[in-house]
């Protein structure tokens, strides 16, 4: 991998790949069968420590751990100590990126240690070897698979090193000069090979013609940069002058043409595009034989990367099927990936709560779902939410609606009822113009409850509790006012004669519900501008719904008009308790105790359930707090009234009242 580097070797061109495109080729094959728990071994020497680097930073980027590693150290005994590690760590995929004498010791002392069911991948410089493989034991190792550069044969060469072979009797020059002055007579160079004679037998009949193509090419490519640099053509050369190095080396660059059927060309860094194959050692066949199994190649051109592997080519040591490498146990879908150690591929799995969700694309985390989507506990998808919110057509909307109805109709016909009677004493004592006045803010807040219904808009969330909250504000003003009123007449006239005269000729009693009312509009104004009611989703409250609701806003702001209407409340309770034992045409305490005894009770069981309750039918429960507190100041304060006024015209009379009023005089002159 060095030789690439243009800084140190600017000069260096070949045609066997660089390794770094080896190391590419077995990261695709590792992850083509999903091996991600392997051990590195190598040699000392630059081929293997530049070639076990290359791998950790590849590994490291596709997630691929690396549990051992380790050059392989001289003797038996030390190489006996890293297998046991080896098969200590369960690893079952072993990359040997090393060359020389180590490897056969490796092969040596697996034999004999019976290391079982382990795939070897070998890299070029002894995938192919030709002594490991006589090895006695080699098929009990396990399966070898290994990258090779992919030869290509030369017409004529197999057959003069087969010359050369049979004439090692004493007569090889004889014999080889015979076939080469055959050849010659075909067209052929006239290679006479006086040092042949040196090589010994050992070698010739090891021979390996794998990088005869690439050194055939590298001459060939020379050749053609000297052929382009001397301008020449198939008869003679033009240019006569000296060839300098580095002319014939700009020419080698740009060179791309075919041999054989091959392209030869260089990339900037002087490197051939990679061509490999995929080779599997066969040891059920004897001796054992070398199957390509797939191939790799790679270019800067449109084919882009080509990685092929034939699986039902390749014969699994042991159970016959594709060994597992994986570390720790993949998880099941719902649970992520938490590392331990130093090693991503030792995990343990945890399931994602319920609202996130594991994702193929990143395993280590759970990724929270959109918000209109949900999961369960253990989910590795998110499922659509359902939108919620109480509609028109829901039961107890309708029902609900016809009672605001019913309770709108009453309080037009109880307006009429006082209309047509309004110069009676039981109108003017019940406060004679004002109850028109609480009559209307009654019938305004009962068609304000259509707006707890159906879709929630920022309009609608508006006049549902503010209006409430002024409409009602009034009739316990109204309430209030009539009650201390009344307790004026009778016990605060007569002791305190300015006071009275002041309430009465400054009309306190309009001037009082005017302030309330102004104080309250205020309040709830400020609550609108500061962060009123608004529609929002409710992705928490109940799983696999988004709850369409009103917000209650700027909740400080909402607690300051209630608690507003709270005051006036125990206000009216106060002087209706102060007046309770005024003449009975006058002494509303009953009345207005149950009144207000209502509206405490079902606005306490309201906020209760907001707090503790949620899901769609909060706004019901609002509306029924609502209507309840209209409903019991109608019901509890108008229609007694009504009552007498239609079925008791006797006590509706002035002389009833002023019976009344001579029976408690005399009762409190008694006392």
């Amino acid at each position: 991998m060095q030789l690439s580097d243009k800084a140190r070797f600017p000069s260096f061109i070949r045609t066997i790949p660089s390794d770094k495109k080896q190391v590419d080729g077995i990261v695709l094959l590792l992850l083509k069968f999903n091996w991600r728990w392997i051990a590195l071994l190598g040699t000392d020497d630059d081929y293997s420590q530049d070639g076990i680097k290359a791998l950790n930073e590849q590994t490291r980027e596709h997630g691929i751990c690396v549990a051992y590693e380790n050059t392989i150290p001289q003797g038996s005994s030390a190489v006996g100590h890293m297998l046991r590690n080896i098969v200590y760590l369960n690893v079952k995929v072993v990359v040997v990126f090393a060359t020389g004498q180590p490897v056969t010791d490796l092969m040596r002392q697996a034999i004999a240690s019976n290391v079982g069911d382990i795939v070897w991948v070998a890299s070029e410089a002894w995938s192919l070897s030709q002594s490991i493989p006589k090895m006695p034991g080699i098929s009990s190792v396990g399966t070898i698979l290994g990258m090779a550069v992919k030869g290509m044969a030369l017409s004529g060469f197999d057959q003069f090193i087969q010359s050369t072979r049979n004439s090692w009797n004493g007569s090889f020059q004889k014999k080889s000069s015979a076939f080469l002055g055959a050849t010659s007579n075909q067209g052929s160079c006239n290679q006479h090979c006086p040092q042949c004679s040196e090589i010994p037998a050992s070698a010739v009949q090891d021979f390996d013609s794998t990088f005869s193509f690439s050194v055939y090419s590298a001459v060939y490519a020379v050749a053609q940069a000297l052929h382009r640099v001397l301008k020449c053509d198939k008869k003679i050369c033009k240019r006569s002058e000296p060839v300098v190095p580095h002319q014939i080396l700009q020419k080698m660059k740009e060179e791309n043409f075919t041999l054989n059927g091959r392209t030869i060309s260089f990339d900037k860094n002087g490197d051939p595009p990679p061509q490999y194959e995929i080779v599997f050692w066969d040891t059920t066949s004897q001796p054992v034989s070398f199957k390509t199994v797939g191939s790799y190649a790679s270019d800067s051109g449109d084919s882009g990367t080509q990685f092929v592997v034939r699986e039902e080519d390749i014969k699994w040591h042991a159970s016959g099927q594709i060994p597992v490498a994986l570390g720790s146990k993949d998880c099941i879908p719902g649970f992520k990936k938490t590392p331990y150690g130093i090693h991503t591929c030792c995990f343990n799995c945890e399931p994602c709560t319920a609202g996130t969700f594991v994702n193929q694309s990143d395993p280590y985390n759970c990724q929270p779902c959109p918000e209109d989507e949900w999961s369960d506990d253990e989910s590795a998808f998110c499922q659509k939410r359902t939108l919620e919110y109480l509609d028109y057509d829901d039961h107890f909307s309708i029902g609900l609606l016809v009672c605001a109805g019913l309770m709108c109709t009453v309080s037009v016909a109880v307006a009429i009822v006082f209309a047509v009677h309004h110069d009676t004493p039981m109108v003017k004592s019940a406060g004679g113009k004002m109850c028109f006045f609480m009559l209307g803010c009654l019938g305004v807040s009962c068609l304000s409850i259509s707006c707890f219904f159906g879709v929630p808009t920022t309009w609608k969330c508006i006049l549902r509790n503010p209006v409430f909250a002024v409409l009602f504000t009034a009739c316990l003003c109204c309430l209030s006012v009539r009650t201390f009123q009344v307790i004026c007449v009778f016990k605060i006239a007569a002791k305190m004669p300015k006071v009275y005269e002041f309430w009465v000729k400054k009309n306190g009693q309009w001037m009082f519900v005017t302030a309330a009312v102004g104080l309250q509009i205020f309040m709830c104004g400020l609550w609108v501008g500061i962060e009123g009611p608004h529609p929002f989703n409710d992705t928490q409250a109940v799983k696999g719904q988004i709850i369409y609701d009103c917000g209650m806003g700027n909740m400080f702001a909402f607690t300051a008009v209630i608690a507003f209407v709270g005051l006036l409340s125990v206000l009216c309770f106060a002087f209706s308790y102060f007046g309770k034992d005024l003449p009975k045409d006058y002494n509303e305490a009953k009345y207005v105790t149950y009144s207000l005894l209502v509206f405490f009770f079902t606005w306490v069981a309201y906020l209760t359930a907001y707090v503790v309750y949620s899901g769609k039918y909060i706004p019901l429960i609002n509306a029924i707090s609502v209507l309840a507190s209209l409903a019991s100041i109608l019901v509890g304060y108008f229609i007694p009234k009504c009552y007498v006024i239609l079925f008791k015209p006797e006590y509706n009379t002035t002389a009833h009242f002023q019976t009344c009023i001579q029976n408690y005089t005399k009762t409190i002159s008694s006392k």
